[in-house]
């Protein structure tokens, strides 16, 4: 009977980190930009925009600096923030990574 329910116990383990990471991997996004600052806007959450395939998205990061690369053509990787976007605005992406182009 306890090897049945380590068993179990070990496959539901399994199971679980299996859907987490590809839930991970549908949010992950990559966008090639250039990085501005938010300005006067209709929206109100971000703090930088970037504008990648004729689309514009709102970016926040508390793993990079966005500041740094302000005015400058890079590519962004991070993933979507859940809720977004609202009242009409662009998507909101938390940036993980960002490298020059």
């Amino acid at each position: 009977m306890k090897k049945i329910v380590l068993l179990l116990v070990v496959g539901l383990a399994i199971a679980g980190c299996s859907s987490v990471k590809s839930g991970t991997d549908k949010n992950l996004v990559i966008l090639q930009g250039k990085v501005e600052p938010l300005g006067m806007t209709t929206f109100q959450y971000g703090t930088h925009t970037i504008n990648s395939a004729n689309k514009t998205y709102a970016l926040k990061s508390t793993r990079v600096n966005l500041k740094d690369y302000e005015g400058k053509e890079v590519t962004v990787k991070g993933v979507k923030v859940a809720g977004y976007p609202i009242d009409g605005g662009p998507e909101f992406i938390d940036v993980q990574e960002v490298s020059n182009k």
